[in-house]
């Protein structure tokens, strides 16, 4: 059975959920859009149900997960604890505690929480990346002030300081002065962040993303004249590049190791073009791709989610 009913998960209404919803339609679909504020469980003698603001989960075949908004540290536990649970019931099987098949379908959860987490922590993404032997810059992972310094000095006095996690440039700092690090991270010791430094790629401004959908790979070449980060707001412009076909291997590759199936893999080229990864993003908005291409990215994505579906994964 194709699936017919997607929730997209995020922040409720906006352009990507009406993209969506605007391909659903296109495909013979139905769309809703919910919070991850609104998830809810509730656990009776007759079993345990999830819900949110667009109903029962179980009234959906798919779960289109977007961006999680922050929240305490028991908020993201208990939203992703639904996301396994909906998920590990979908791809296992839902069965009660006697074994038996539960009447009820379950939602396909894409891109899976277990994906979610390892994406969004750019340690375990980086180290992900490294073991599939592909390029990423040198980096130190650190718990304490003089540690972060030391690998500042060990890297060449010329870092990029990062979230470890967090995306859209927020955060994103580069440092080159041994006094300005030495404040930095002075204050970052002091909010109990994890230190994440990386060496500085040159010439800096530009980066090549690789949107991966499903089996397909677009590339969107984003350059900014008035920062050092390619993905920040002001400044930047972006295109559409032909993507050969080592990098969209490469692309597939990683996404597959993360098992996402609808992701965006970052690159840096250095001054000989040679490329490295500097992150995955498991939740990749698309708007500014869409302005480069010709075709319509939401109709790529529902159709990618419907065929991972496939047939019959509904008991």
């Amino acid at each position: 059975m194709i699936a017919r009913r997607i929730l997209c998960l995020g922040t409720g209404a906006g352009w990507h959920a009406e993209q969506i919803s605007d391909a659903c339609n296109r495909h013979g679909c139905e769309s809703k859009a919910a919070t991850y504020e609104s998830l809810k469980a509730e656990v009776t003698s007759e079993g345990t149900s999830f819900h949110c603001d667009a109903g029962e989960l179980t009234d959906f075949d798919l779960i289109l997960t977007r961006t999680m908004p922050l929240g305490s540290f028991e908020q993201i536990t208990f939203r992703l604890a639904v996301l396994h649970e909906v998920h590990d019931r979908a791809t296992n099987g839902n069965r009660d505690v006697t074994g038996q098949q539960e009447k009820n379908g379950t939602p396909l959860v894409i891109n899976p929480p277990r994906s979610l987490e390892l994406a969004i922590d750019k340690f375990s993404t980086l180290r992900q990346v490294e073991a599939l032997g592909y390029r990423v810059p040198e980096t130190c992972v650190v718990q304490s002030r003089s540690e972060a310094l030391a690998a500042f000095q060990r890297l060449g006095g010329d870092c990029v300081v990062k979230p470890i996690f967090g995306g859209e440039g927020r955060g994103v700092m580069r440092l080159k002065e041994e006094e300005l690090a030495w404040y930095t991270f002075s204050a970052l010791d002091r909010l109990g962040s994890v230190f994440y430094v990386q060496k500085f790629v040159p010439p800096g401004g530009a980066d090549l993303r690789l949107l991966v959908i499903g089996d397909r790979v677009i590339g969107i070449r984003r350059e900014n004249a008035q920062d050092f980060r390619a993905n920040v707001a002001g400044g930047g412009v972006s295109r559409g590049v032909k993507v050969d076909h080592s990098l969209a291997a490469m692309a597939q590759a990683i996404t597959r190791k993360l098992g996402l199936t609808y992701a965006a893999v970052d690159l840096l080229e250095d001054p000989a073009g040679i490329p490295s990864v500097i992150e995955v993003n498991a939740i990749p908005g698309w708007k500014g791709a869409q302005s480069v291409v010709s075709f319509s990215i939401a109709d790529m994505i529902v159709s990618t989610l419907l065929a991972a579906a496939g047939d019959g994964y509904r008991q």
